[in-house]
């Protein structure tokens, strides 16, 4: 038993425990729930978009990431990157999650730019001279969390949510007890899985970020990580807001409540013109105004 003091030996046998477990259960990508208030929350329902938020003269600015994963994000943020010297720069996250593999995808980019990466919510200021702020109170969700773990340097403030879920399905995640699986479906998930582990390890993460990911079916509540866990995952490299945003004021949430206290599903109720598939564990993911209804309130 000295032997499991290796952290990839240790981690992978955790996938293998989890990745089982997920099999007889008859297994498989859920995103988690919108979280933001007021018009935010709208852009939280649809695919991911990027913006450069500039505020010189003394801080170098940062790229925001709000929305879903889907096929065509990665693209996007290509077409975003081009023209740009993204070199070192920082991601700021809010995000429900998305495509397993295109979330694969993208975190490869982000850590090929050797970007930093952190959760939070962007607030411009129409006020002259004002520079724009991060609100801490944001949401990482399902696959955002590994999103999250592509930066360089990575800071998770107090304040913010980050949560994980089993991958599943996306076309059966409203009913996924009832819902029949195929031999293929199977194989599906089993691939991402492994696709999920070498990532995890490549990107510096530990086992247990996919042993507690793996462990929550899509029919509970997400898992929220606390200050330990985040530790013991690896997902946060800094306590330092000024190792990943130097000179930028962080903020509470400005406005009463910013998110409700239960929780849905992306992949219900889409609308007729859903993400087209990609074959891979994922969320089918709304591209209209359709909202979730709520999952159970968290215990």
């Amino acid at each position: 038993m000295k032997l499991l003091k290796s952290l990839n030996l240790r981690g992978w046998l955790l996938v293998g425990t989890a990745a089982c477990g997920v099999m007889l259960a008859g297994a498989v990508a859920t995103v988690g729930s919108p979280a933001r208030a007021g018009a935010s929350l709208e852009e939280r329902k649809l695919p991911m978009k990027f913006g450069w938020v500039a505020c010189e003269p003394n801080c170098r600015g940062w790229v925001s990431a709000v929305g879903i994963i889907t096929a065509d994000t990665p693209k996007d943020f290509d077409d975003f990157a081009r023209g740009r010297q993204l070199g070192g720069a920082t991601v700021v996250l809010d995000s429900s999650g998305g495509s397993v593999n295109d979330a694969i995808t993208l975190g490869r980019r982000f850590r090929n730019l050797g970007l930093l990466t952190t959760v939070g919510i962007t607030q411009q200021t129409n006020r002259q001279g004002a520079r724009p702020a991060v609100a801490s109170e944001a949401y990482c969700e399902s696959m955002c969390v590994f999103l999250l773990l592509a930066g360089k340097k990575r800071y998770v403030p107090e304040a913010a949510h980050v949560r994980v879920h089993q991958i599943w399905m996306g076309d059966r995640a409203d009913d996924a007890k009832a819902a029949s699986y195929s031999a293929q479906d199977l194989m599906i998930v089993e691939r991402d899985i492994g696709r999920l582990a070498k990532y995890t390890f490549d990107m510096g993460g530990a086992g247990d970020l996919l042993s507690l990911a793996l462990s929550v079916p899509p029919w509970e509540d997400l898992h929220e990580l606390d200050a330990a866990e985040l530790k013991l995952t690896n997902l946060v490299t800094t306590n330092l807001i000024a190792d990943v945003l130097p000179h930028v004021d962080i903020t509470a949430p400005a406005v009463a409540e910013l998110a409700p206290k239960t929780q849905a599903r992306f992949g219900e109720e889409p609308e007729p013109q859903a993400a087209k598939s990609t074959k891979t564990a994922e969320a089918v993911v709304p591209t209209g105004g359709a909202v979730a209804p709520a999952a159970a309130p968290q215990k």
